[in-house]
């Protein structure tokens, strides 16, 4: 059994309450590990060329403000 199935069967068989903090829990970590990864992209200039496209649109008139 891998580590991944191992852990889906504990998870299988928490009560709900335990079920309810670990799905917390998880959110947290899943929505900390996300914002990480923006950053770590941002800083290595992923996302430039989308700002640069995003940014010419809206001065020749293609995008607008909300």
């Amino acid at each position: 059994m891998t580590t991944v199935e191992t852990i889906e069967c504990a998870i299988e068989q928490l009560p709900p309450e335990e079920l309810a903090k670990f799905r917390h829990w998880f959110l947290e970590f899943d929505a900390a590990a996300w914002d990480a990864q923006i950053e770590v992209d941002a800083a290595a200039g992923k996302f430039d060329a989308l700002a640069d496209e995003a940014l010419a649109e809206y001065r020749t008139g293609k995008a607008r403000e909300r």
